[in-house]
């Protein structure tokens, strides 16, 4: 199948790696068997041309590129509890799981006109893709890709269907997601796929863009597009209603206009406190988690896009929209002052820590190549060639709630 072509980056790849694993087993030399497994392993997203690079974190080495996926313009991917599948979902509707260790593409579907991400269920087996068009989620079996339920996003008086964003898991098997168009918040248990209980929450503010759930699974939070403020959702107790937070932080105030929707898809928390983008402004809102209050604004040059917490949650990481996509600003999470900013170059998309956060990898789309920096010293690593790189995901997320 020549969507499934493989091109071997770097010095060694992936590929040849598994052809060597097949031809010991045929000769019947187990002990001369190659193994690794996939803690260290990850993926970028080449947005242009339809291709992931496979990537060793602990090596800050390309293994190989995989190629045939679609339209990764606006990509995103979870992962098999072992770590060995990527599932990546395209805008296309795309669907494709992705052998880490053999550096294939396993199985491609697509199942929808329009899609913006997805999910993998708490224990592994269900995936779930939320769609533009036709706005909905539509669920599937993991190991397989068999289609499991369909479930329209309708609303209103004569029904019609909404945008689906914001889809993430959440403990007791059950998804979480916003309808953008709806103003609403739904929670899907899947226990039962082919019975899927659903809980709506309608007027949750207006035009709800993204969503993220807090570590430990107990809140959901999404952001709105449409009006200043959040809303929140306690998932243990599911009979509340929805809370506004942080309504009207920018009110009375001259607004900017929007150059890039910002990411709430990567929780940013220390302590106590949570670090979120603010809608078309220059700050990063800080937010006092034991009462949901505003605790603080911190000034940065741009309007933020992702910001994003070390693992240890003692920065903040911070990229921005045009015109100032070719800047990063780290935050001191105590102090909540700005103690680092650098320019890695055009087109700064994304940014994934290591596991444990000594290194963070940042996609510079426009200069074709992926950074890496160390933490502490902000010294660069290394570089790596890549065509027009946006998401870096690497395989802890698969450990995590709500990744």
């Amino acid at each position: 199948m020549c969507a499934n072509r493989i091109t071997g980056i770097g010095h060694r790849s992936i590929a040849l790696a598994a052809a060597a694993v097949w031809l010991a087993l045929a000769a019947g030399c187990a002990t001369a068997v190659p193994a690794r497994g996939t803690g260290d392993l990850g993926i970028v997203v080449e947005r242009t041309r339809g291709s992931v690079v496979i990537v060793d974190t602990t090596r800050r080495m390309a293994l190989a590129r995989v190629e045939g996926l679609g339209d990764l313009s606006h990509a995103s991917a979870v992962f098999s509890r072992d770590g060995r599948y990527a599932y990546v979902f395209g805008r296309d509707g795309g669907l494709t799981k992705l052998d880490l260790l053999g550096a294939r593409i396993e199985r491609r579907i697509v199942q929808a006109g329009n899609s913006i991400g997805g999910a993998i269920s708490q224990d592994g087996q269900v995936i779930a893709v939320s769609n533009y068009d036709p706005g909905g989620i539509r669920l599937f079996d993991a190991a397989s890709l068999a289609p499991l339920a369909d479930i329209p996003a309708e609303y209103g008086d004569p029904p019609r269907r909404s945008k689906v964003v914001g889809l993430v898991d959440a403990p007791g098997k059950r998804f979480v997601c916003a309808l953008y168009d709806a103003g609403e918040i739904w929670t899907l248990d899947v226990r039962a796929p082919d019975r899927v209980q659903r809980r709506r929450y309608a007027n949750a503010g207006r035009q709800p863009y993204d969503g993220t759930v807090t570590s430990g699974g107990r809140y959901y939070v999404a952001g709105l597009f449409g009006e200043d403020g959040l809303v929140l959702l306690d998932l243990w107790n599911e009979q509340a209603n929805v809370q506004r937070i942080l309504a009207g932080y920018g009110r009375g105030e001259h607004k900017l206009p929007v150059y890039k929707m910002p990411h709430l898809d990567a929780w940013a928390v220390a302590g106590s406190r949570a670090f979120v983008p603010a809608v078309g402004r220059h700050e990063v809102l800080v937010i006092d988690m034991s009462n949901w209050r505003e605790a603080g604004r911190i000034s940065v040059v741009g309007q933020p896009v992702f910001v994003v917490a070390r693992p240890d949650g003692r920065q903040v990481w911070v990229n921005f929209a045009l015109p100032h996509n070719d800047t990063v600003q780290v935050v001191d999470t105590e102090s909540l002052e700005v103690i680092h900013t650098f320019k890695p170059g055009r087109g700064v998309l994304h940014m994934e820590f290591t596991p444990r956060g000594e290194a963070v990898w940042l996609s510079v789309r426009d200069e074709d190549r992926v950074d890496i920096y160390d933490t502490d010293t902000f010294v660069r690593l290394a570089s790596l060639a890549a065509d027009k790189p946006s998401g870096i995901f690497f395989t802890a997320r698969a450990h995590r709630i709500g990744q």
